[in-house]
């Protein structure tokens, strides 16, 4: 059997945070370039978000140490009002890699309690499929399950929410980055965060 690991990662959660953007859970820790949310030099949100908003793909990485310019990216979320965790809490590795096929959820992150701490946030985004399901968890039956570049409607905790659901910054996605680059761009200008 498999050890649970719990999610090693505070949530970030600027106050003024008008969207919480919800990964699956962080790769093994050998990976890591960063102490800090898709830390993995093989993903590309980072890149993504600075080809966005600052039209420079390397905005937020310094190539030559091949690292993530993390008070950047800090600085960032909190000028833009993004927030970032989890969907899931604990998590079981079946085969002790990356891959969101062989995480087993074993308790998703307790939704409500983050809404709490960002009133103002009203959008909820995923970035892959595992967080996606994972995410259904804390609502009823009935709310629909967004599909990649759409939305749904949700509510929780007597909080109007539009889920979002886009496609994976992981190189495993089948999906070229200027593409990507171009569903997360329109993304950010629907919610009105570009």
């Amino acid at each position: 059997m498999c050890d649970i690991e719990t999610h090693p990662l505070a949530p970030y959660l600027p106050a003024s945070a008008k969207l919480l953007m919800l990964g699956s859970f962080p790769p093994p820790q050998i990976r890591w370039k960063m102490d800090f949310y898709y830390p993995n030099f093989q993903n590309d949100m980072w890149r993504i978000l600075g080809a966005i908003f600052y039209d420079d793909r390397d905005y937020f990485i310094d190539t030559t140490a091949k690292q993530f310019k993390l008070a950047e990216i800090k600085q960032f979320l909190d000028h833009t009002g993004i927030a970032i965790y989890d969907s899931a809490y604990q998590v079981r590795r079946l085969k002790g890699n990356a891959a969101d096929k062989f995480l087993e959820v074993v308790q998703a992150t307790d939704l409500e309690k983050l809404l709490l701490k960002i009133p103002d946030c009203h959008h909820l985004m995923t970035t892959g499929d595992k967080a996606t399901e994972t995410l259904m968890q804390s609502f009823p039956t009935d709310t629909i399950k967004p599909v990649i570049g759409r939305s749904s409607q949700a509510r929780l905790a007597g909080r109007e929410l539009t889920l979002h659901r886009m496609p994976s910054s992981s190189r495993a996605y089948p999906l070229a980055l200027a593409d990507k680059i171009i569903a997360y761009k329109n993304f950010f200008k629907e919610i009105n965060l570009l």
